[in-house]
């Protein structure tokens, strides 16, 4: 996946996470979000032994990965 390719899946994971969370954030904390959502996403894949093929399934891993670690977040927040 080209960086390119791979910043447009950040966004729209981080997007869609936060739609899912009800967050309100900007762009560049979508794509954060995102970009380390994917990563999450890709290491609970690994563990679980699930494998994805194509850009929907890289969607929908790192957005299952960026809702994981909103969920993550919020509980820091509130200990």
């Amino acid at each position: 996946m080209g960086i390119i390719s791979f910043l447009i899946v950040g966004a729209l994971a981080g997007w869609l996470a936060s739609k899912y969370m009800n967050k309100r954030s900007g762009l560049f904390i979508n794509l954060l979000v995102g970009i380390v959502g994917a990563y999450v996403g890709g290491v609970m894949g690994r563990v679980l032994q699930i494998s994805v093929s194509g850009i929907v399934g890289e969607i929908v891993m790192a957005t299952v990965g960026a809702v994981v670690l909103l969920w993550v977040i919020g509980r820091l927040k509130k200990v």
